[in-house]
């Protein structure tokens, strides 16, 4: 059986999926990197009633089959982020000429982020493919069309790489402050999650395949216009 084959992702709903999402930020945000005092700041008990806040967690199945289920990763996507909220960091935009504000008000936002995975997955490329997945799936059958985020500077494990060459994000801007207790500058990036489909398809490779293959038709028709 193939480490793919061993994932499930989940969209969180209900108590004992939050656990296993904060597991992750726990050996992640808390331990690792040190950027939260508490996880359950991140994750608050209310906000799975929550409608413009989705949490996905990847539990990777251990061999023989059944015997343990690890929660691997997890991924936040909010639905129309506040755009005063970024506004208030202070973006140094990296082409002057693109104003940041008037693109987030001018377009269907999703901000996609808390994108954490234990370090003992981290080289499976497959479990954050997994996390882009089901994100991807529910935010394109909502209607938005891009999506914003950002990364950490100075991070050695930072999925920079992965949003810029894989999925193809564009790095807009820079801030230096934000939601947590970081020195790092942050990098804001941006998707538009229909270029992001048309480029990979073109490209035929496998991430597409596995992105896209559990798709329904009417899922397909939104982004090949």
């Amino acid at each position: 059986m193939t480490l793919d084959e061993r994932v499930t992702t989940t969209r969180v709903t209900d108590e004992a999926g939050r656990q296993r999402v904060l597991t992750v930020l726990q050996a992640t945000y808390q331990r690792e990197k040190r950027w939260v005092i508490d996880p359950e700041t991140q994750f608050p008990p209310a906000d799975l009633a929550r409608d413009d806040v989705s949490w996905f967690v990847v539990d990777v199945r251990s061999r023989p089959i059944g015997v343990r289920v690890r929660p691997a990763g997890v991924v936040r996507v909010v639905y129309d982020p506040p755009v005063e909220a970024y506004a208030s960091y202070g973006f140094a935009p990296l082409d002057p000429s693109l104003k940041i504000e008037d693109m987030i008000r001018g377009s269907r936002i999703a901000e996609i982020g808390r994108f954490a995975v234990v370090p003992r997955f981290r080289r499976r490329l497959v479990v954050a493919a997994a996390l882009m997945r089901a994100a991807a799936a529910e935010t394109i059958s909502r209607g938005y069309t891009h999506y914003l985020t950002d990364v950490f500077e100075d991070d050695p494990h930072s999925p920079y790489g992965f949003h810029t060459r894989v999925m193809g994000f564009h790095p807009v801007a820079t801030h230096e402050v934000g939601e947590l207790a970081c020195s790092s500058r942050r990098i804001t990036m941006v998707l538009d999650l229909k270029a992001a489909y048309q480029r990979l398809k073109r490209r035929g490779n496998w991430m597409f395949r596995y992105l896209t293959s559990q798709w329904p038709d009417a899922l397909h028709q939104r982004l090949v216009a």
